[in-house]
Parts: structure tokens; C-alpha cells; sequence
């Protein structure tokens, strides 16, 4: 038994690595591409149907490439395809969330106190929001109101924000971030599958067979495209959640969410900008350090804007005067059976992450941690599952924030 655990947490390590090995090829791919597109120029004497061209420098030669908007007037004979790397994210993080998220589906995925459901039934549910989430996005894109742009954007960033909000109704707060990330991965990966790489399949088998390419099929390739580029960066936020409770286990986890997707298109407009010689719009950035600041204090600011009591002073010198008796206690009771050199909780061989939570010595050494992870958000006990009660959260972060005054 103790063979396969370490064998299970290996291969999550192995996957999770081939999901960054992956997601970097197909990120910095997307990455050069968007910025190529965006630098090309227009001269005279160009060869017929080439749209324009750029001159790049690296690794110690030049590199002079051209773009046809639907194809040149012979096919080449050498044609490299950009579509593995998309494939290969993809299948790699639905992997991770078989590996992590359904194997340990009672820790990660099925939290009790939000929506009570069976192991199998949350497993389901999980695929089914993500399989949703595509065909609601493509739906969009094919409906008249996939001819504008603008407005196409505007309506997809308000469904995200109710797939958001409803997804943390659903889950764990942490698998709900990743579901996000994962319905929008799906949605980037899907665009190359069954969009992009089969319009431009349609487009080499018109040269083949010598016909003149449509170019309705480049432009709505060009759609999906830009979806992906502004796509990328709020997903490699979500992904990246699962290390920081402060984002995921607090009250308004939904709309920071929400804002993250505001700052990656800040985030991207100023690069797209900058890469078409345009301008420099330096105002994206101090736009996205203000939606950020908004993110910290919605992330421990919750009794303020829902206006729930503070805890009585009596209380709070109380807590203050005997605190640290009370959180050993509550540590103990609430944390040890997992944390601990020999840990009680059935299916855990290990402390996670090496914490030890069963002596004075490492309550006070990991006193950080348990005021981030326990008192200031929710993300641990993971799905509450020892249910600790919002008086000893409470209790913690008193703990910790007089020790710290």
C-alpha cells in the first residue's frame, strides 16, 4: 500500500510536469505568433497575395517571413502545422485532473458544505461543465453575434462571470478555480481542433485541387485566435491558484476570479499594442495593479461588505490572553491527523508537504501558514472535512495578527 502511494504522488508530479513542458510550447508558440501578426509591414513589390512581411533577428542569423491572409498560389512543399502542442496541454491537464482532482475527489473536488454529492456524481458534474462550457462559448461564436467582435468579447466575459460564480456553488473552492481554468483551456484548445486547424485544412485541399481558397475561413480562424491570445494569461492565473488559498478559499472567490480575466486582457491589450507599433499604453498596467489591490482586500475583507459582526472585544481579549492554549487545541483536533510524523487520516502515508502539526514547536513554526491557510481563507482542512467552525478561523487569525502587533 505504501508502494502505490508513493508511486500515485510520483505520477502527479510527472504529469504536472509534462502539463508545464506542454503548456509553455503551446503558450510561447501562441506568443510569437500573436506578436509576428501584429508586426507585419506592407511593401511594394510583395509576391502576389502575401498580406505582408517582418525581419527578425535571433540566434545569430536573420529570419525574413511572409503571410498570406489564405494562401500562397502554389502549395509548399515543406508545411509545418502548429496543432500538437494545443493537443498536447490539453490531454496532459485533463490527465492532472484525473490524477488529482477525481482520484482525490473527497479532499479537492466534493466539498459537503457547498453542494452534497457522491464521489462519482462530482466526477461527472466536473466533466460536465467543462464539456458545457465549450459548446455555450461556440454556440456564441456562431451566432449573428459572432460578427462583432466587440460585443462577441463583452457577452463571453459575461458568461464567464456566471460560470464563475456558479461553478463556486459547485465545488471546492480550489477545484472551482481549476474547472475555470479548465473550461477555458478547452475552450483555447478546442478553437485549434475544431476550428482553426480544420479551416485551414479546407484551405490546403483547395490548393491541392487548385480551386481559390474562401477566405471566411481565415477570418473566422482569426476570431478564435484572438479569443485564445486574450484567453491565456487568466488561465495561467487559475492554474497557478491551487498554491494560494488567499485567491480560491475566501467569500469572493468568484469575482476575483472575474477580475483576473479583466487584467490578463489589460495585460495582453498593452503587448498586442506595443507589438503593432501603435503605442505604449502604459495605463494597462496601472489599471492592473488597481485590480489587483481590489483582489487583496476582497480577499480578507469579506465582514466589511457583507456586514457580518465583529467578534466582541471582550472576545478579542480573551483570545489575545490565552491564545495560543486554544489554537494548539484547535490545531490538534482539526489538523493533526493529517499533519503529523505518523499521520491517523485514512489514505495519507505522509505529511503534506513535510508539515508537521502535532508538536508546540511546529504549530509556532508554521504559524504563517495556518493563518493563510486556516484562518484567512478555507483551504484547509481541505472541503472542510474536520470541520473546523468559524470561531476557531477566527481564533487563528487573532492568534497570529496579535503575535505579529
Amino acid at each position: 500500500m505504501m508502494d502505490f502511494a508513493i508511486f500515485w504522488d510520483w505520477l502527479s508530479f510527472a504529469v504536472r510536469w509534462l502539463h508545464v513542458v506542454t503548456g509553455i510550447a503551446w503558450i510561447g508558440s501562441s506568443f510569437y505568433f500573436v506578436a509576428l501578426d501584429l508586426g507585419l509591414r506592407q511593401r511594394p513589390g510583395m509576391p502576389v497575395g502575401a498580406f505582408g512581411e517582418e525581419w527578425q533577428v535571433h540566434g545569430g542569423g536573420f529570419y525574413h517571413i511572409q503571410k498570406y491572409l489564405v494562401a500562397p498560389s502554389e502549395m509548399p512543399e515543406h508545411l509545418t502545422w502548429f496543432k500538437w502542442e494545443s493537443y498536447a496541454t490539453w490531454l496532459s491537464g485533463f490527465a492532472m485532473l484525473c490524477v488529482v482532482y477525481y482520484a482525490g475527489a473527497d479532499l479537492f473536488l466534493i466539498d459537503p458544505n457547498v453542494l452534497p454529492m457522491s464521489v462519482p456524481v462530482g466526477i461527472l458534474l466536473s466533466m460536465a461543465t467543462i464539456g458545457v462550457g465549450w459548446v455555450v462559448y461556440d454556440l456564441l461564436c456562431r451566432s449573428p453575434l459572432g460578427k462583432s467582435d466587440t460585443g462577441l468579447m463583452l457577452v463571453l466575459y459575461g458568461v464567464l462571470v456566471l460560470i464563475a460564480w456558479g461553478l463556486t456553488h459547485l465545488f471546492t473552492g480550489r477545484a472551482a478555480f481549476l474547472h475555470l481554468g479548465a473550461i477555458t483551456a478547452t475552450i483555447m484548445s478546442a478553437n485549434v481542433f475544431m476550428v482553426i486547424i480544420p479551416n485551414q485544412k479546407i484551405v490546403v485541399a483547395d490548393l491541392i485541387a487548385g480551386r481559390k481558397p474562401d477566405p471566411k475561413y481565415g477570418k473566422i480562424a482569426k476570431q478564435r485566435s484572438l479569443h485564445n491570445n486574450y484567453l491565456t494569461l487568466p488561465v495561467l492565473f487559475l492554474m497557478l491558484s491551487n498554491h494560494y488559498p488567499l485567491a480560491f478559499a475566501t467569500e469572493f472567490n468568484w469575482v476575483i476570479a472575474s477580475l483576473v480575466f479583466i487584467i490578463g486582457v489589460l495585460i495582453r491589450h498593452y503587448f498586442n499594442t506595443v507589438h503593432k507599433r501603435a503605442g505604449n499604453p502604459h495605463w494597462t498596467w496601472m489599471a492592473a495593479a488597481v485590480l489587483f489591490m481590489i483582489i487583496i482586500w476582497l480577499s480578507t475583507a469579506p465582514k466589511v461588505l457583507t456586514g457580518e459582526p465583529k467578534a466582541s472585544a471582550a472576545a478579542e481579549v480573551y483570545i489575545a490572553s490565552s491564545h495560543f492554549p486554544a489554537v494548539r487545541d484547535t490545531v490538534l483536533g482539526r489538523c493533526s491527523m493529517c499533519h503529523a510524523a505518523e499521520p491517523v487520516y485514512e489514505g495519507i502515508y505522509h505529511a503534506p508537504k513535510g508539515v508537521m502539526l502535532d508538536t508546540d514547536a511546529g504549530i509556532a513554526e508554521h504559524a504563517r501558514d495556518i493563518y493563510l491557510q486556516a484562518g484567512r481563507s478555507h483551504a484547509m482542512p481541505p472541503a472542510n472535512i474536520t470541520q473546523i467552525s468559524d470561531k476557531e478561523r477566527a481564533l487563528l487569525v487573532a492568534w497570529f495578527e496579535g503575535a505579529g502587533k
